[in-house]
């Protein structure tokens, strides 16, 4: 399955996107991300901010890249949200 991650670093700018190889590989990629955009916030490059993150997959089907969720309804923050509290 093709993977990427999608960042808007400040809403509503456009998305950048990252391919990646794996979920795991997303979720790292995610979270670097949330934790530069905090470091800019907090060491006053940018006065404020406010961004998002996910991961799509390509459907082959649609020929377009759709948001991905697991097989119970939940994106990826959720997804690793809810495998941290088991």
């Amino acid at each position: 399955m093709k993977l990427r991650v999608w960042h808007i670093p400040q809403v509503p700018m456009k998305a950048f996107h990252v391919e990646v190889s794996n979920m795991e590989e997303a979720w790292k990629i995610m979270n670097i991300l949330w934790d530069y955009d905090s470091f800019q916030y907090e060491n006053n490059v940018k006065p404020d901010y406010s961004n998002v993150t996910g991961l799509e997959y390509w459907d082959e089907e649609e020929k377009d890249w759709l948001e991905w969720y697991d097989e119970d309804g939940y994106d990826i923050k959720q997804h690793f949200d809810n495998m941290e509290d088991e």
